[in-house]
């Protein structure tokens, strides 16, 4: 048993081993290049004239992360050489120590380094202009070129490992921070496959389900349309490539979830991503909507941008909130409200991924939106049928239900939804755990239906 353990051990130290190698070796040839920088712009002794001269390392280390990330994206060497400068805070800071050398002349810092020195980090935190020096030195032409490529195309940014720099309102352009996300290094350092943070920055949150997808209990014709979602997405690239019809069809697809409340549209939406090996992500709208002109705009631009490089299902739920009926312009807000509309419609147009969007009340929804929807899918009340597998599949093995109680006619007695339904079972377990039950009665049940409709308004007799 202990030399099992240690074997174990030895495994994991190994494995550790090889990817430090690999980003090891990484961060070698960034600081032999850094070194071959400096000497090259203050004329000191070099065998080099470039710092093309010196080749980044070959990373053959298919398994490693790092390494796999910088093939499959087929880096070259300016990229490899920033995606390292901004990884460098994450694993060898001492590596930008070189940057802090003092200008004798001024007593100060060299400004054409850049970086930036941060509460609670020692090391030097790159900007935008260590990246410029880095690439380009004293070459103002060819500064200029990669300050336009990093506003336009360049992979990293548009790939979102590094962010649009995040620099404070009133500095320089190219001031703002140079790094890797810290879920992105992740990533890159330890294979953990990225997810965005909920934050005011990203008002969008994934939602997964425990269930599967032969759990969801719906009408036969919702069953149908949710199957028709999870078939495209599938088959979407045969349709499109294959057969030739993304010259005719929009990418993606759009669709309404519309019906009353626990009838189970998050659900679905969450078990349409499992099914189909795709995050979803649920868009909090009250984050979204912004009371300063742009900003609605630009919040919803960075959950769309995220969604369409991972892959994401976008889930507006509550949609009619910000989806809904567009105004009389009657005054500037509501003609920006309306123009927040039109960006809405057009970034959905142009989506090439999945977009749902759900609501309570349909009639809510502004028509213009209806046309964009490639189906619409009902939500109804569950019948008796569905109210008694719903209640047949909900309950603990370890907290059955008492002999005496009839699911039949509990379906039959009580026309409640499945959310509801999911809130008596919490009670009615609770309820006979804090008792020292071994079961639910058919008193606890109804007790806990009763107090339930009660909540939603409902008086029974």
């Amino acid at each position: 048993m202990i030399g099992q353990t240690e074997t174990n051990s030895d495994r994991i130290l190994a494995d550790s081993n090889e990817k430090a190698t690999a980003i090891g070796h990484e961060l070698a040839w960034f600081q032999e290049v850094l070194h071959i920088r400096l000497a090259l712009y203050f004329n000191h002794e070099t065998p080099y004239q470039s710092i093309y001269e010196l080749p980044p390392p070959g990373l053959k280390d298919k398994e490693d992360p790092y390494a796999d990330f910088v093939s499959k994206n087929a880096l070259g060497f300016d990229e490899r050489l920033l995606l390292c400068l901004a990884i460098i805070p994450h694993v060898k800071p001492e590596a930008l120590d070189i940057l802090l050398s003092k200008n004798k002349d001024y007593d100060r810092r060299f400004s054409e380094f850049g970086g930036v020195l941060l509460e609670g980090h020692n090391g030097l935190i790159a900007t935008v202009d260590t990246a410029l020096f880095l690439v380009a030195g004293g070459d103002l032409s060819k500064r200029l070129r990669y300050q336009k490529a990093f506003a336009g195309d360049f992979k990293l940014i548009s790939l979102g490992i590094i962010d649009r720099f995040g620099q404070r309102s009133g500095m320089p352009l190219n001031s703002g921070v140079w790094m890797v996300s810290r879920e992105y290094s992740e990533q890159l350092l330890i294979g953990k496959t990225y997810q965005a943070v909920f934050s005011a920055d990203f008002p969008a949150q994934r939602i997964q389900s425990g269930l599967e997808w032969d759990d969801l209990v719906v009408s036969k014709s919702t069953a149908r349309s949710l199957q028709e979602i999870k078939d495209w997405v599938q088959h979407e690239q045969v349709i499109m490539d294959d057969f030739g019809l993304g010259r005719r069809l929009k990418p993606g697809y759009k669709s309404l979830f519309y019906g009353p409340p626990g009838t189970g549209k998050t659900m679905s939406a969450a078990l349409l991503g499992k099914v189909t090996h795709k995050s979803v992500y649920r868009v909090d709208i009250s984050m979204v909507v912004s009371k300063y002109i742009g900003e609605t705009e630009k919040n919803l631009a960075k959950v769309f941008d995220q969604a369409q490089k991972h892959g994401w299902i976008l889930f507006f739920d509550e949609a009619d909130s910000l989806f809904g009926k567009r105004t009389q312009v009657s005054s500037a807000n509501d003609r920006y409200g309306n123009q927040e509309i039109g960006y809405l419609l057009q970034r959905i147009e142009d989506f090439d991924g999945v977009v749902l969007l759900a609501t309570n009340l349909m009639d809510n929804i502004d028509e213009a939106f209806s046309r964009r929807f490639q189906s619409m899918v009902e939500f109804r009340m569950p019948g008796v049928e569905e109210r008694h597998k719903l209640w047949s599949q909900s309950f603990s093995s370890k907290m059955p239900l008492d002999d005496k109680v009839d699911l039949w006619k509990l379906a039959e007695k009580f026309e409640i939804s499945g959310g509801l339904m999911m809130n008596v079972v919490r009670k009615c377990t609770l309820n006979a755990i804090t008792q020292g039950k071994t079961t639910i009665t058919l008193q606890n049940l109804e007790t806990a239906i009763r107090r339930e409709l009660q909540k939603e308004g409902i008086l029974l007799n």
